[in-house]
């Protein structure tokens, strides 16, 4: 939509720093319980909630058990950000 993607996507155990310098990120929780870790604190968010982190907030997803998750971003972002490594996943890769 207008350049934007809905990713969803699952997550277990703790994911890496990053920030996304140029845009906010969405996550809404589908399914399972979700932290979303930051310097100063977390926020936590269960089946149905909703959360945006502002563009350039450092933060790290955590989810103690599968939890399901939609992204809304716009295209080409990567989930790690600048911070890279062996969790960055391909963007438009449809399953």
């Amino acid at each position: 939509m207008n350049d934007y993607q809905f990713k969803v996507v699952k997550l277990k155990g703790e994911f890496v720093w990053h920030d996304h310098p140029d845009t906010d990120e969405t996550f809404i929780v589908i399914k399972g319980n979700l932290r979303i870790d930051f310097r100063d604190g977390a926020v936590h968010l269960a089946a149905g909630q909703m959360y945006v982190v502002p563009k350039g907030v450092e933060h790290k997803p955590y989810a103690e058990e599968e939890a399901e998750v939609m992204l809304i971003e716009p295209r080409g972002v990567l989930n790690t950000g600048n911070a890279g490594g062996e969790r960055t996943a391909l963007n438009d890769v449809w399953v």
